[in-house]
């Protein structure tokens, strides 16, 4: 049965990015020009995928039976959830718009109707399907795994960021992506989701979903599970490693048994059951907390049972997945260029399979930890007298200044910064890169007027003569 809709509750977006350069980070890449959908919601406000409106330098939205622009306002963007809301000042937009009103959590087999502009079309689109699945899957704009509904309705660019409806027209999604690999595979927001980004703007909350910071290790074979001190009928998942400032830092150890999470016992394939009806991953149990939160974790320790009070915080990756709305951390010394390495910068390859190895395998493995807390990579090498024949080592990580370990980039700023006489800034391969302080002093302005640089560090780095840790 068709969904009744109220006229112009949906609209359609129109924005114009200006993403960063990863390859010059002092750069930006020219501007580009997108269209996605969004819904109104109470508050005079509007619901849209943060991927719409990412690095967005100018917003406008237009309703169906409305061929005039408006232009919009981005209020929040939660990049983890893929979820951002606008807002149009011009009180004569909101006059005839009707905001929606959040469903639950839909059913298997539930039918949806999915609405949207698709393919920067000028009329609205309607399309019909089945929810099929519903689950953790990974979302393609953050990189974080969190609970998706997979429905069978085409969703098509243009789709992003507008509605998906219940039967009785209450909002059951937003629709953020699709399956290329397969027919009619498309995903939702749930309004789970939706629900705790909404409180999270409305209490001034970190929008960044929480993780564990954990690697785990399925405990399906017996002997392992009885090795670690589980009775027989006791299951749960192996701690492997935990990363620094992570929400299980300090608390939980490498071979505790999470045996429970949020009240929800875990199976030893890692899944548990949520909202009595769904098997998915553990982490489903964060779908409605918010960094900060406390959540308890039940483990066995050595055998012996344990409750342990859990304080949320975000993503713990050494390597940080996509950044939006945010310009690069960078610094210039001597002519090299120094980055944190991130996702946005190893995409500066087009494709992952043809960065340097050793870069991607941290981005998929690899933990923060107290002695790295970012993982500082020689970016480019702009040619200078004072670091010739270091051409070849861009790309290379940096491990240490004079011999002493840099756990992030500020610490290396700090270090050049105070750094006098001969400095010997070691890579990962073990090449070693030397100078004299005062000859990359004498030549900081020309490098800067060679290249056009704006500053030697952006501003988010300590300055000289600043304190840290």
């Amino acid at each position: 049965m068709p969904v009744h809709l109220p006229p112009n509750q949906v609209v359609k977006v129109f924005a114009t990015t200006q993403p960063p350069d990863y390859d010059c980070p002092w750069q930006t890449l020219a501007t580009q020009s997108s269209t996605g959908s969004g819904v109104a919601i109470a508050g005079r406000r509007i619901l849209t995928g943060a991927h719409v409106v990412a690095d967005a330098t100018f917003v406008q939205v237009q309703k169906a039976n409305d061929p005039e622009k408006c232009v919009a306002r981005v209020v929040a963007a939660g990049h983890d959830a893929d979820l951002a809301l606008l807002t149009v000042e011009d009180d004569a937009f909101w006059t005839d718009v009707e905001p929606v009103e959040l469903g639950d959590l839909p059913r298997v087999r539930d039918q949806v109707t999915v609405v949207g502009f698709p393919i920067g079309g000028e009329e609205i689109s309607y399309t019909q399907g089945v929810v099929s699945r519903i689950e953790v899957q990974p979302y393609t704009h953050s990189h974080q795994r969190q609970l998706a509904i997979t429905v069978d309705a085409a969703i098509n660019p243009g789709n992003s960021g507008g509605p998906a409806y219940q039967a009785d027209g209450r909002l059951v999604g937003i629709a953020f992506q699709k399956r290329r690999d397969g027919e009619n595979i498309g995903h939702l927001v749930p309004t789970l989701v939706i629900q705790r980004f909404l409180d999270a703007v409305a209490a001034g909350r970190s929008l960044g979903a929480p993780a564990l910071g954990l690697r785990l290790q399925t405990l399906e074979n017996p002997t392992l599970r009885g090795s670690l001190g589980l009775s027989p009928d006791q299951h749960g998942v192996r701690v492997v490693e935990v990363a620094y400032a992570s929400s299980c830092w300090r608390r939980l150890r490498v071979d505790d048994v999470i045996v429970a999470i949020g009240g929800l016992p875990v199976a030893s394939n890692g899944t548990v059951s949520y909202a009595g009806r769904l098997r998915t991953s553990l982490t489903v149990a964060l779908s409605t907390h918010h960094v900060g939160d406390t959540l308890v974790v039940d483990v066995v320790r050595g055998g012996k049972p344990r409750r342990m009070r859990l304080t949320l915080a975000g993503d713990a990756s050494l390597v940080a997945r996509d950044r939006y709305d945010v310009r690069p951390t960078w610094f210039e010394w001597a002519g090299l260029v120094f980055q944190p390495l991130t996702l946005d910068y190893l995409r500066t390859w087009q494709k992952l399979a043809s960065a340097p190895r050793e870069l991607v395998t941290l981005y998929y493995e690899a933990l923060r930890s107290p002695d790295r807390r970012e993982a500082i990579v020689l970016s480019e090498v702009l040619a200078d007298s004072i670091n010739a024949g270091y051409e070849r080592y861009d790309d290379r990580l940096v491990e240490t200044v004079n011999g002493k370990s840099v756990p992030d980039l500020a610490a290396l700023v700090r270090a050049l910064d105070q750094a006098s006489g001969t400095v010997r800034v070691g890579l990962n391969t073990g090449a070693v890169l030397v100078f004299e302080a005062s000859e990359v002093w004498a030549a900081r302005e020309a490098i800067r007027e060679r290249y056009r640089l704006p500053s030697d560090r952006s501003g988010d780095l300590p300055r000289p003569g600043e304190s840290g840790e």
